[in-house]
This record gives C-alpha cells, sequence and structure tokens, in this order.
C-alpha cells in the first residue's frame, strides 16, 4: 500500500506577516532543462538571549567556516484546508502524528530545485516542520528522514493531483523522502520572528542572514546550516 497522499503545498506559497498573511502564490513551475541543471548548484546558505545561546555555542566549537554545508533541511506543509482541482491539499503537524508510526512519504514536490534538495538529504538528518499560508506561518516541530530519496509514485498515478504525464518510470523526474514526527517545538517560532533576526544578522552579521527561507520564499523544500539550525532552536 503506497503511503497516503502528502496533500502540501506541492507549489510552495509565499508566505506574508500580519493579517493579510493569506495570500497564495504559486511557484513557478521551472519544465526546462536548462533550470534543472542549474537547481543542481546549491545555493549559499530581537530576543537576544538566542543570539547570546547562539554565540556561546559557536565559540565552544571553535568556528571554523571554511565552506557552507547543509546538514538539516525546512519543509514547508499548509495546515489549513485549500482546494487545488478539487482537492483538498491540507497536511498539518498534526495530520503528520496522526499516520502509523507517525512517518509519511513528502510527495508531491513538483520544483527542480526542491526535488534536488530531497534527493540530498540522508538518513537520520532532521528538518523543520513549517506551517506556510496560514495566518500566522512559522516552526511547529522537528521531524527526521527516515528513508532517503526514491521515485514520488504519484507522478505515474493519471488520477491524482501530482500526475506527471511526461515522467517515465525507467527515469523518473520527481522523487520524495519519508519523514517522521520527532517533537513539537517548545513554543511555535513565527516567521515574523525569524524575520527580525534575519534582518539583524543581514546588517551586523550571524547565522541568519542568509537563510533561503528569505532568499527563496517560495520554495517548499529548503535547506539549513548547522548554525541557521542550531540558533532557530535556541529560539524555543
Amino acid at each position: 500500500m503506497p503511503w497516503p497522499s502528502r496533500k502540501r503545498d506541492k507549489e510552495a506559497v509565499a508566505d506574508k506577516e500580519g493579517s493579510d498573511a493569506k495570500i497564495a502564490k504559486t511557484e513557478e513551475k521551472t519544465s526546462d532543462e536548462q533550470e534543472e541543471e542549474k537547481s543542481g548548484k546549491t545555493p549559499a546558505g530581537k530576543s537576544t538571549s538566542g543570539w547570546k545561546n547562539w554565540k556561546k555555542k559557536t565559540s565552544e566549537s571553535g568556528g571554523e567556516e571554511s565552506k557552507i554545508t547543509y546538514c538539516h533541511w525546512l519543509l514547508k506543509s499548509e495546515p489549513e484546508s485549500r482546494l487545488e482541482k478539487g482537492v483538498d491539499v491540507k497536511f498539518s503537524i498534526d495530520d503528520l502524528k496522526a499516520q502509523p508510526n507517525q512517518t509519511t512519504c513528502w510527495d508531491g514536490v513538483r520544483n527542480y530545485q526542491a526535488r534536488n534538495f530531497l534527493r540530498s538529504m540522508k538518513l537520520g538528518q532532521q528538518a523543520f516542520f513549517y506551517h506556510s499560508n496560514c495566518k500566522e506561518p512559522g516552526i511547529v516541530a522537528i521531524v527526521e528522514i527516515v528513508k532517503e530519496a526514491y521515485p514520488d509514485h504519484t507522478q505515474f498515478d493519471k488520477k491524482h493531483l501530482y500526475y506527471d504525464s511526461t515522467s517515465k518510470k525507467e527515469n523518473p523526474k520527481w522523487s520524495m523522502v519519508d519523514v517522521q514526527f520527532v517533537r513539537m517545538t517548545k513554543r511555535f517560532i513565527p516567521l515574523s520572528e525569524i524575520k527580525v533576526h534575519h534582518l539583524a544578522h543581514k546588517a551586523n552579521g550571524g547565522p541568519l542572514k542568509n537563510m533561503m527561507l528569505f532568499a527563496k520564499q517560495r520554495l517548499s523544500v529548503q535547506p539549513l546550516t548547522q548554525e541557521e539550525f542550531d540558533f532557530v532552536l535556541s529560539l524555543e
């Protein structure tokens, strides 16, 4: 039996802060092969207590930053009902927790760069589960990669929302991974709060200065450096 459909934002939507948060913007599909090749190159990745905690951790670890390495992830999913071609794409953290073994496949990704990030994920790596396209977007939980990339079965199902007639079984275009719930974050970490730190770090230096959540807002699968992951965790 295949995993149930992830029912998430297949084409990531840009998050907006404030009362006008629910403006959906569809990520542009890049079917062009050139774009697929380009996307293979991974781009660079005012609560003072958060900054102090991060600084302490960095100084203790020696702080060697010769090259950027991504070892954590951020996965966007929609916690509120939204119909796409008559299908509800809602999938919240509660939906994940209700799955057998609190595990599901992360299917429906139809952007080359996001797909390549899925293919880069390693067993045991952790990711933030991020609620997007809702009144207050932000990080709600931590999940773990429990199965590395394999062909996304929905691309071959003619009745499925994410069917892709151009993808062939001998050379599948789209991949997915399996993720398992680890724990809720100690508190909800809103996008608005992360943005305050991002802007401060961009101006004065800090781990979130190049965070992809702001450089590639519409991407539903995003990499995080160890420093970015640790700093966001320090906000708990």
